[in-house]
């Protein structure tokens, strides 16, 4: 479509509204300043943090303008809309030029043209003109897509071209840029990032989306079947990992462990390891130390498994772990609560601090009992994402990064070797236009016309 097209005056208007660049430089800018405030405010926080942060009445402005949700926001995706009709109708409205040059059988070639290109070497091979023409047609064929000879009374008139294509170079990174747009508005319709904490040992089926904090079922279960991290001497967490079981249909269909940057992939959903989390214990090993003879036996104990006490005295239970623990009004700490079952004798209720391995000697029993190791339980914290268009924004960057390539490095070349006889004399001049990179083609021209003048027999140079 274009100035001439037959189309209505008004649409006119906007059709050079879309084609121009001035529009192209307002959104990339609008596009670029609402992307610093969605760096700057925080998005899809609490509206109760939301309004410690700013205020209620700056709350309430920036909430009618979805500033807390921007990137899904009417305006966004109203720009983004924008940017595409302004790459689409550029494309178009200089489509119709470049496709004629590019998809002609018959190039046309301006002489006067070449003839201005400062460019413009000469050689005096001291043959005529018919002698040598082979030899130039040779070589050119060679190194251009296309040439042709045109005859005249003074002599021929060698023209040649190559990298039509490369013009469109271009079009491919305006393609680019839509196909990563379209990517990017159906990730945010269609994709989801969620979170979710698993226990050990137990599964979920559904996720807690980042943005609306909605549930989002995902059609299979996950279950975190083991968890394990290790630290540095410093205390500090040095990897944490996750053994993952996929169940589908009630069956075991996928199994993986995951670490940071190594996630589980199903179903086109990846699961990251996030975080983890320290839940209550659920055993530890319990010193038991004889009042009578001093010695200390360590026993392995489980959260609701009955143990047996040393030297054949009975058997202990373990019934529950606290975080706290209040004794005399003074918080203890984490305990472990027990009742203990001497073989001869009445069974007595027994509270374990882990901070005070002498609290149970106030008890005056046979056993002094004490908590080591405790064997705390974790939960593992988990990213689920669905992203459907990913291969379409993996896509589009190929296809830009071939674009930017073909635009910036390669050109549409074209030469012209004019051939003139007088006076039982040849005068040779090679000239090249290129539609980028001009030293370049300086460069070649000077190239080729010298390696044309030693094939050609050049006796003097004029």
């Amino acid at each position: 479509m274009g100035k001439d097209d037959g189309s209505p005056d008004f649409l006119k208007p906007i059709w050079e509204l879309f084609a121009s660049v001035r529009l192209t430089v307002v959104v990339l800018f609008s596009l670029a300043a609402t992307s610093i405030i969605g760096t700057l405010i925080p998005q899809n926080e609490t509206p109760a943090a939301y309004v410690q942060a700013y205020g209620e009445f700056v709350y309430r402005v920036f909430y009618i303008l979805d500033i807390f949700d921007m990137y899904h926001s009417w305006w966004f995706q109203f720009l983004l809309v924008m940017l595409a009709a302004n790459v689409v109708v550029c494309s178009i409205d200089r489509l119709s030029s470049t496709w004629k040059i590019i998809f002609v059988k018959n190039p046309s070639f301006n002489l006067s043209r070449f003839q201005r290109q400062p460019n413009r070497e000469k050689f005096s091979p001291g043959r005529l003109p018919n002698d040598f023409q082979n030899t130039l047609t040779g070589i050119i064929s060679k190194r251009f897509n296309f040439h042709r000879v045109d005859e005249n009374d003074t002599g021929y008139l060698i023209f040649a071209e190559k990298g039509r294509l490369t013009r469109l170079g271009v079009y491919s990174v305006h393609l680019s840029v839509l196909i990563l747009l379209i990517g990017g508005v159906i990730g945010s319709l269609f994709g989801f990032e969620g979170f979710v904490n698993i226990p050990e040992g137990q599964s979920v089926d559904s996720v807690r989306l980042r943005f609306n904090g909605q549930i989002k079922p995902l059609g299979f279960s996950i279950r975190c079947d083991d968890f394990d991290v290790q630290f540095y001497d410093t205390g500090a967490p040095k990897e944490f990992r996750s053994r993952l079981t996929i169940i589908e249909n009630g069956k075991p269909v996928f199994e993986k462990d995951i670490i940071v940057n190594d996630p589980l992939r199903y179903k086109g959903i990846n699961i990251f390891q996030s975080s983890y989390g320290a839940m209550s214990a659920n055993g530890a090993t319990l010193q038991f130390k004889s009042t009578a003879t001093g010695l200390v036996y360590a026993v392995p104990v489980t959260v609701g498994q009955p143990a047996s006490i040393p030297e054949n005295g009975g058997e202990i239970l373990i019934t529950a772990f606290r975080e706290a623990f209040n004794f005399k009004g003074r918080n203890i700490g984490e305990i472990f609560l027990g009742k203990l079952s001497p073989k001869n004798g009445p069974s007595t209720d027994i509270v374990l601090p882990l901070r005070f391995p002498e609290f149970d000697k106030m008890r005056k029993g046979q056993w002094m009992i004490s908590v080591s190791d405790p064997k705390y339980r974790y939960y593992t914290g988990l990213q689920v994402t669905d992203d459907p268009s990913v291969w379409i924004v993996y896509m589009g960057f190929i296809i830009m990064i071939i674009g930017c390539f073909v635009t910036f490095f390669t050109a549409h070349q074209s030469i012209c070797i004019e051939v003139v006889s007088k006076g039982g004399r040849s005068t040779v001049w090679v000239s090249g236009i290129a539609n980028k990179n001009k030293l370049g083609m300086d460069r070649k021209v000077q190239q080729l016309s010298g390696e044309l003048a030693r094939l050609a027999g050049d006796t003097a140079e004029a």
